[in-house]
């Protein structure tokens, strides 16, 4: 997982490195609470009806994203994570990262994430 300072990178510059890679990313939006966090990624990752935005189901849909990438032959994905100043300070950001580097090391090459620090 990288992780980059929104000073020193701009979304959009990411979006274009990523794009020259011939990666497809998926931006999840800034928020400063667990639960609107999980919310902006259920969103972006479409988790399953079903599943209610929780740690458990981060963790599955990232790995059903990175299965499908594999099955399908899909581009590699790059997940860009704003993540919000009120948000790092808590100890939810270091669970979800670890995570997210799970699901990374899962998924070989086909994903990748990178938190931008506003």
């Amino acid at each position: 997982m990288k992780i980059f300072s929104g000073d020193t990178w701009t979304l959009n510059e990411l979006q274009e490195q990523e794009a020259d890679a011939g990666r497809r990313s998926l931006v999840v939006p800034p928020a400063d609470s667990k639960r609107g966090v999980l919310e902006s990624f259920a969103e972006v990752l479409s988790f399953p009806e079903h599943d209610g935005p929780d740690l458990d189901a981060l963790n599955d849909s990232l790995h059903d994203l990175a299965d499908s990438i594999t099955d399908n032959g899909n581009p590699p994905v790059t997940v860009l994570w704003q993540v919000a100043a009120q948000f790092r300070a808590g100890r939810t950001f270091g669970i979800i990262c670890e995570i997210l580097q799970d699901a990374e090391r899962y998924a070989g090459k086909d994903l990748s994430v990178t938190a931008v620090l506003l």
